[in-house]
């Protein structure tokens, strides 16, 4: 097998600028020697992460193109080039220490990812992904930004989150239509929310559900009667994840005020 044909249904785009691959894999941290690969296609990142000695590589991968493509061309990596969904996986089964994600994540699951990701916190310490360039702006947008949403507050719940470079739609085969960029995340120091997580995430996603109406009408239906806060006369984008924090409380402090 000489190539893996690009499928348009697993959203496939395949990198092919070396210099772009590996200035990727240099943008990952040593901050843990085990490191999984999303969707290594043809193997352009994955090449560059085995040469890589600070790095213990696996690459997971659904296209089962790619995987034989893979094994045939790097035939001494057979055992760390994986066959699996990352968003079905159990990744307890390969790590039950800390890790990194490094790829050129597929731009129709990518928020899946990251959800995936959000979920899994307490193991990935670091992700650097390449992905729509319009999805890293909302990722790294900051409050009171019209493109901060959902995802954007979750992530930074959890990730510092930097924009490290643009990528040209013209070093993908076949490229793309838009253009990329590649963001690092690393773990921070909130080891856990200082209110209830369920409770936290349901007023961001509730709130951002309906974006444009101010909180006190978008979580109506998850807020206690007679409840005041000064956060529900503003829109969600204009709370950052602080407030959030700080809304979540209140809520849990007037809820145990008036069942006690």
């Amino acid at each position: 097998m000489s190539i893996v044909r690009a499928k348009k249904s697993l959203g496939q785009h395949f990198l092919k600028d070396q210099n772009i691959a590996r200035k990727i894999t240099d943008s990952l941290l040593p901050m843990t020697s085990e490191v999984l690969e999303i969707g290594p296609g043809m193997g352009v990142l994955t090449r560059h992460l085995f040469a890589d000695n600070r790095f213990s590589v696996r690459a997971i991968d659904i296209d089962t193109e790619s995987i034989e493509y893979l094994h045939n061309e790097l035939p001494e990596q057979r055992e760390r080039i994986l066959f699996g969904d990352f968003l079905k996986t159990d990744i307890s089964h390969w790590y039950n220490s800390p890790f990194s994600i490094i790829g050129n994540l597929p731009y129709n699951i990518s928020s899946q990812i990251f959800f995936r990701i959000i979920e899994n916190k307490h193991l990935v310490k670091q992700a650097v992904c390449m992905i729509q360039k319009e999805v890293a702006e909302r990722i790294t947008a900051s409050h009171g930004n019209k493109t901060y949403g959902i995802l954007s507050v979750f992530l930074q719940t959890f990730y510092r989150i930097e924009y490290l470079f643009t990528v040209s739609e013209n070093v993908f085969d076949p490229p793309p239509k838009v253009k990329s960029a590649v963001i690092r995340l690393t773990r921070n120091e909130r080891e856990q929310l200082p209110c209830n997580e369920k409770l936290f995430f349901n007023i961001v996603k509730t709130g951002f559900n309906q974006r444009r109406k101010t909180l006190r009408n978008s979580i109506r239906q998850i807020t206690p009667a007679n409840f005041t806060s000064d956060y529900l006369n503003l829109r969600p984008e204009q709370l950052s994840v602080d407030d959030f924090i700080t809304l979540c409380r209140q809520i849990e402090e007037f809820n145990a005020c008036h069942t006690s």
